[in-house]
Parts: structure tokens; C-alpha cells; sequence
């Protein structure tokens, strides 16, 4: 896409995000209705509402680029030059019981030369405290409109390190045995249940580093994006099954260290 054409998708996305965040916002406090409830995950109406209402409003203005998301997947989304990666509350439990942690994430991303995909626009925004990070890749990311970078910290042993544990069985037993062999390591680790919130804190250096196994797509597809905007490492590699990846992102200077531990 042409630099003003990816201008307009970021406005749109941006719009569409605070449109959720609204939403998500107005309904806090309230009793939701619960889709789905299994053992370590929760799906709520509110889920499929927000998606719908994001669906929307980006259709309004790229009626010609489906949506690729948590809550329902246009088949026309593996097919096309550009899709939407939508997912309209990353931090579902947090958000079900109350917990004001959690964020809207939209990414386009653009068809590759060998067939994949890339994101070239992604927003993430927390409405519970009014911050949204942005970024256009070849551009500095931004939260509310100021320049952020990642940290600087060259030391395991100093660092903050966002940990998450996904809901299969072998994801969890690996991020047991990673949080086992981290803790005296690092100055924190921090599980906080949102991954697109643990990528936007390393693309302002509030964390110094994101690890997990068995992600998905719509997780990770505007953060990795903030976070190689914002001068680090998204360090996501794909792995077997429909749309799930692995991160280990980083700052760029703790490539080797995060490593030897993770």
C-alpha cells in the first residue's frame, strides 16, 4: 500500500478501536454474558459484539479488506493483498472478572513476496487508562501521539519480564519449566494476561522482554509491529496449527541472555 493509503487504514483502525474500547469501557462494571467458559479461557457476547462493531466500521472504509479475527475468520482473509488481524478484547478473563487490564488490537497487514503476510499498520489500545499505541512500519511508534522507544537494559538480571501461559497443556508445562528457570534471573517477571498490552509495555521500555508459547495471530499482530517500530525484537515464530505462534521479543539487546533461559 501507498504511505497514504496506510495513513487512511491507521485512522480507520484507530477509530474502530476507540469505537470497542467505548464499548468495552461502558460494560466493566457489569454482569457480561458468557459464551463459553472453559478451563483457562473465557468467551463472552461482548467478544463477538466488539468484533462486529470493529468489522463495521472498517468495512465502511476498506469495504475491499476482510477481517481476520478471534471472533470469526472471512475466509476471504488468506487470499487477498491486505487483511484486517483483529482481536477486539485481548484479556478476555481479565476483562470478565472486572480486572481493568485488557485492549482492542487491529493490524493490516499487507501480502509478501513470498506468499505471507506482514503487518504494516497496528494499533493497541487500553481504554481503561486512555493509552493507544500506534505505528506504520518504516515509521516510529507512538503512544498518544509521542515517540516511544524501547529500553536500553543490556542485563538479564535488571530487566522486567513479561511472561504468558497459553491454555494448552504443553504450552503451560513449557512456561512452568521457562518461569522456573527465569525467576532468579531476572529483577521481575510479570504475568499480566494480555499480550498485545506485554508488546506495547517492551515498545515503551516499561517491560524489557515478552515470552510465550502458543499465541495466536490476532494476539500478536499489531504489537510485534509497535515493538520493531519502537526499535526492538518482535520475535514471533510460527508454529504448527491454525494461526499460533511463539514469541520471544525483546529490546534488542537481550537477544542472548533471554535466550539461554527461555
Amino acid at each position: 500500500m501507498k504511505p497514504a493509503e496506510l495513513r487512511r487504514a491507521l485512522a480507520a483502525a484507530t477509530e474502530a478501536a476507540e469505537a470497542s474500547g467505548a464499548l468495552m469501557r461502558t460494560h466493566l462494571r457489569r454482569t457480561k454474558k458468557v459464551n463459553e467458559a472453559v478451563q483457562h479461557d473465557i468467551k463472552l457476547d461482548l467478544d463477538v459484539r466488539s468484533q462486529r462493531l470493529i468489522t463495521r466500521l472498517l468495512a465502511a472504509r476498506f469495504p475491499e479488506v476482510p477481517v481476520l479475527g478471534e471472533e470469526g475468520i472471512d475466509e476471504a482473509s488468506a487470499n487477498v493483498p491486505a487483511r484486517w488481524v483483529v482481536d477486539p478484547i485481548d484479556g478476555t478473563v481479565n476483562y470478565a472478572y472486572g480486572i481493568p487490564h485488557a485492549c482492542v488490537s487491529i493490524a493490516l497487514q499487507v501480502r509478501t513476496a513470498d506468499g505471507g503476510f506482514r503487518s504494516d499498520v497496528g494499533v493497541v489500545l487500553d481504554p481503561f487508562v486512555g493509552e493507544l499505541w500506534t505505528a506504520i512500519r518504516g515509521q516510529h511508534t507512538r503512544l498518544n501521539g509521542r515517540r516511544i522507544r524501547v529500553s536500553s537494559r543490556r542485563k538479564l538480571e535488571e530487566s522486567i519480564v513479561s511472561l504468558g501461559f497459553a491454555k494448552s497443556a504443553s504450552s503451560i508445562d513449557a512456561s512452568l519449566a521457562r518461569f522456573a528457570k527465569m525467576t532468579h534471573r531476572v529483577r521481575k517477571l510479570r504475568i499480566m494476561g494480555s499480550a498485545a498490552l506485554a508488546f506495547a509495555y517492551v515498545a515503551d521500555g516499561r517491560f524489557d522482554a515478552y515470552v510465550e508459547s502458543g499465541v495466536r495471530l490476532w494476539d500478536v499482530a499489531a504489537g510485534s509491529l509497535l515493538v520493531e517500530c519502537a526499535g526492538g525484537v518482535s520475535g514471533c515464530t510460527p508454529l504448527p496449527g491454525d494461526h499460533v505462534v511463539a514469541v520471544n521479543c525483546h529490546n534488542g539487546l537481550l537477544g542472548e541472555s533471554l535466550a539461554a533461559v527461555s
